[in-house]
């Protein structure tokens, strides 16, 4: 049976998608719910591939790191089969850990834009109506990134707002003095007090 190929690509990161239509749910030919394989090319970087439950871990573990970045909490993920952790500000480490007995973990150094471009295809891959996939709860969160932004919001017009209302305030209390000052007066003032 000929199966059905998916790719989802982001600048120098593609994923790969392989399966077949789950025809029990009469779906059409052209989907995939039933993934025998998928691989993860990064260029320049060893191929990551893996059975259908280490892509739910691994796009898991990619969300739940991006979430620490974004919050400043500690970016750190461990888990069985991958650990990611911040090297510095602009580099990650990633350690693939294989299942199978005897193989090292693959150990890969990447920057921010391919982060970026890693969880851009898993998202692509959540977003697409061609390819049914298990979805754990790290996928719901959507109300928490609308209270983070939220959050976010509130912090900065706490900080901006109140050195805002003091410039208005100076503005306000300088134009004013300057339309009761008259600088004529303050010459007569000084001719009577120091005649010529």
């Amino acid at each position: 049976m000929l199966q059905n190929k998916l790719s989802f690509h982001q600048s120098s990161v593609s994923l790969e998608i392989i399966g077949l239509p789950d025809y029990s749910n009469n779906e059409n030919n052209v989907q995939i719910s039933i993934i025998s394989e998928w691989n993860l090319k990064i260029i320049g970087k060893p191929l990551i591939e893996g059975k259908i439950d280490h892509l739910v871990q691994i796009m898991d573990a990619f969300y739940i790191y991006s979430n620490l970045l974004i919050t400043n909490k500690i970016p750190l993920y461990e888990s069985k089969l991958i650990d990611i952790k911040a090297e510095n500000l602009h580099l990650h480490n990633i350690v693939l850990k294989s299942s199978k007995p005897d193989v090292k973990p693959l150990i890969i150094k990447i920057g921010n834009s391919l982060l970026s471009d890693i969880v851009n295809c898993f998202d692509q891959l959540n977003e697409s109506s061609e390819v049914k996939i298990k979805k754990s709860s790290v996928f719901n969160n959507d109300p928490k990134k609308v209270n983070f932004s939220f959050k976010n919001k509130v912090k900065f017009l706490n900080f901006f707002i109140p050195p805002f209302i003091s410039i208005c305030s100076l503005a306000l209390l300088s134009s004013t003095l300057i339309y009761f000052y008259n600088p004529l007066e303050n010459n007569e003032k000084n001719e009577l007090v120091n005649p010529k």
